[in-house]
């Protein structure tokens, strides 16, 4: 079939026969052209420089940011790891040391519960443990691990540290309760080792603080007693043994009588810490006094 031009108004056709040979022959001249010349080259390259170069530019760089993230994820994690492992290892140096320092402490009491039973070898004693103490920084009260079972008595004495801390007050089988020296009005008869006057010692709270004890009713119209002067119990004692350490005279001051004279004693032992303490066994036999 020919061509045919039809009137107007109406579509103009083509034969599909001469169409195909249209395009057959489009083809092969396009073949022809992209593999015999360089016609095309220049529009392909500027297509693929203007389209393709820039996408996988893009397609790059976002795989490179994806690795750099995933890198410092994995440095992160590895960081939390070991931070996690570095503090379960801080917490158990922690108890480590701890648990050293308790055990230092307590060897350190032990030597220092040695050396004052040599000092009071004439004495039978009992070691133990505080377990209890009342609210408060100072040990003015507290409950020992030892009780009547163990052998331990109402008023028997209490020495640790550097001299006497107290007496028995309260026992049960296995606990006793201590009642120190600087508890408020505590009151023990004790004695200048230097000139062997006698004096009061008081408890008192509002010295405390200061590691002080009270002093009144000394008779040193001669001026024997001086500060750094050694206080012991005194024979003269109801509850306390003679000769347990008590402290060393820090202040003197003459009373308004102008008879006697008061002060305070430093204490010779730390009572803001105790853990460890002797029982004097023995007790004082009034009978002779």
């Amino acid at each position: 079939m020919s061509p045919v031009v039809k009137s107007k108004g109406e579509r103009f056709t083509i034969p599909g026969k001469y169409l195909l040979l249209i395009l057959t022959g489009i083809c092969i001249l396009l073949m022809i052209l992209t593999y015999g010349t360089s016609v095309f080259d220049v529009p392909v390259n500027s297509a693929v420089g203007t389209i393709i170069v820039p996408f996988e530019s893009g397609i790059s760089r976002a795989g490179e940011w994806l690795r750099n993230r995933k890198d410092e994820l994995s440095s992160v994690q590895s960081l939390l790891k070991e931070n996690e492992e570095l503090k379960a290892r801080i917490a158990e140096l922690t108890e480590e040391n701890i648990i050293l320092n308790q055990e230092r402490y307590e060897l350190t009491d032990m030597q220092a519960l040695l050396g004052l039973s040599e000092v009071y070898n004439s004495y039978e004693k009992v070691g133990a443990r505080i377990i209890a103490k009342d609210t408060g920084n100072w040990y003015t009260s507290f409950v020992i691990d030892k009780g009547t079972d163990d052998g331990l008595a109402i008023d028997m004495n209490v020495i640790a540290g550097g001299g006497l801390i107290g007496r028995i007050t309260k026992i049960g089988p296995n606990w006793a309760r201590v009642t120190s020296i600087i508890s408020d009005g505590c009151n023990v008869s004790g004695q200048v080792a230097s000139s062997d006057l006698t004096i009061i010692v008081s408890g008192d709270l509002s010295l405390n603080d200061k590691g002080l004890l009270s002093f009144s009713q000394l008779s040193d119209p001669d001026g024997l007693v001086v500060k750094g002067d050694k206080v012991i119990t005194s024979n003269i004692s109801d509850k306390y043994l003679p000769g347990l350490l008590i402290g060393y005279i820090d202040t003197i001051e003459t009373d308004a009588n102008n008879l006697t004279k008061s002060g305070t004693i430093s204490v010779a032992t730390d009572f803001s810490y105790l853990s460890t303490v002797l029982v004097i066994t023995d007790v004082k036999n009034n009978d002779y006094e």
